[in-house]
């Protein structure tokens, strides 16, 4: 079901400038006024996961977000000593169970619009709690993908 929310320019702008060129380390997005997907904020390179977390969270126990990641972990082949640095871009849809119904419904209904927008994101995560949202659970599920 499409909600009719579009995305905009500096959206897909953002995006390229984390995936191709490396500028930023995240960036959080919003529906601004129930019609389009705009930027909230974005961070630098050398931010942390934990600062995503909060930001992504900033709006209140009530408010709803996507949040997009450029996430880096080492990785060892099976058979090998040697370990290597992964990166991969998630895109989280991040929606509190304290949300009110009609805005979840919104932010899952436009998640579509989103994603095809973005082209080139290898995991898409739908969180609604921390243990959902924490760096831990969103290694594991990155690394799930990852060839042994």
């Amino acid at each position: 079901m499409a909600s009719g929310v579009t995305v905009s320019d500096i959206c897909k702008t953002t995006y390229e400038e984390i995936k191709k060129d490396k500028k930023h380390r995240y960036v959080i997005f919003f529906i601004k006024d129930e019609r389009q997907i705009d930027v909230e904020e974005i961070g630098s390179r050398d931010e942390e996961y934990d600062s995503f977390l909060q930001k992504l969270q900033a709006g209140g126990a009530g408010e709803c977000r996507y949040g997009l990641f450029d996430f880096e972990y080492m990785h060892q082949c099976q058979g090998t000593s040697e370990s290597s640095k992964k990166q991969k871009l998630f895109l989280m849809s991040w929606c509190p169970d304290t949300a009110k119904v009609k805005k979840k419904m919104l932010y899952s209904s436009s998640f579509d619009a989103l994603k095809k927008s973005l082209v080139g994101v290898q995991k898409y995560i739908q969180a609604t709690d921390l243990s959902e949202a924490s760096q831990e659970a969103v290694e594991e599920k990155l690394r799930s993908t990852d060839r042994q």
